[in-house]
């Protein structure tokens, strides 16, 4: 990955040159940033446009350290909340001097609760094409290579998708194996054993050693309604277990789990903003 870092006393920007495409065209990203004012943020951002210009690139996205396999998105409205695990976070005022150096909204996302107790209530039509297992807590290393398979098969034709190595991508998430409850990694196999989906949840350790929350990080599915029986399973599981809550987190406002989790009664408690500028247009 091209980048460099820009650092004055007061802010600090890393410029990743080799971006996702952004409408079929290459962008650069903007991210690990962060200002302790307005005038220093901007500073700093003018210094990353010039960067980009220089190369010979007229796009730019932000916040984005490198992909959305990795942190992105400003938080831009929060009912006040405490962060969850593995959350983005931002100070309020920096949204609003990427706005002033010229970016504008392109993607939107939000994070929502839901008690668990009336998530569980209404299930799923039963279908016979795939198995619902869990993670049976051996191997986490063949664990990640199926997660990662699967991701990029799913992911492939989402916005601003970029593709890593399965090197990288064990490297971002084999350090948190001792965090995760088994329990809490399901799969959908058809049953000739091939994936038909997974899903991804961790219990929310930012609340402390006992959390009452539980996070459906990510799942994806290749079959029409696995995602929903995953889902559910999930709910249903993280329940028994003595959760309270689950949050459903970072969703894109036009996915179809954006719909599923109004439909279970979740309640939007912060919302994120992707930023982009066109440097020619």
């Amino acid at each position: 990955m091209i980048t460099e870092t820009f650092r004055t006393a007061d802010a600090k920007l890393t410029v990743f040159l080799n971006g996702p495409n952004w409408d079929g065209i290459p962008a650069a990203t903007f991210g690990n940033f962060s200002c302790k004012s307005s005038e220093a943020g901007a500073e700093i951002l003018q210094k990353g446009m010039e960067k980009v210009r220089s190369a010979g690139i007229d796009r730019i996205i932000g916040p984005m350290s490198g992909d959305t396999w990795h942190s992105y998105r400003f938080v831009s409205d929060s009912d006040g909340s405490d962060p969850f695990m593995m959350e983005p976070t931002n100070k309020p005022h920096e949204p609003d001097v990427f706005r002033a150096a010229g970016f504008a909204e392109i993607s939107r996302y939000f994070s929502a609760r839901v008690a668990l107790q009336a998530a569980t209530a209404s299930a799923p039509p039963e279908t016979d094409g795939y198995v619902l297992e869990a993670w049976d807590g051996s191997d986490p290393e063949a664990l990640f290579r199926q997660v990662f398979a699967l991701s990029t098969r799913a992911f492939s034709n989402n916005a601003f998708y970029k593709p890593i190595s399965e090197a990288d991508f064990m490297a971002m998430y084999l350090p948190i194996v001792p965090m995760l409850k088994r329990e809490l990694i399901l799969f959908a196999r058809r049953h000739d054993g091939t994936l038909a989906g997974f899903l991804f949840g961790i219990p929310n350790y930012a609340e402390g050693p006992n959390p009452t929350s539980a996070i459906l990080k990510t799942y994806a599915s290749l079959e029409p309604g696995a995602g929903r029986h995953l889902a559910h399973k999930f709910h249903k599981t993280a329940f028994g277990m003595g959760f309270e809550n689950a949050i459903h987190a970072l969703i894109h406002d036009d996915n179809t789990s954006a719909d599923r989790s109004a439909a279970e009664g979740a309640t939007i408690f912060r919302r994120y903003t992707l930023l982009g500028q066109k440097l020619n247009g």
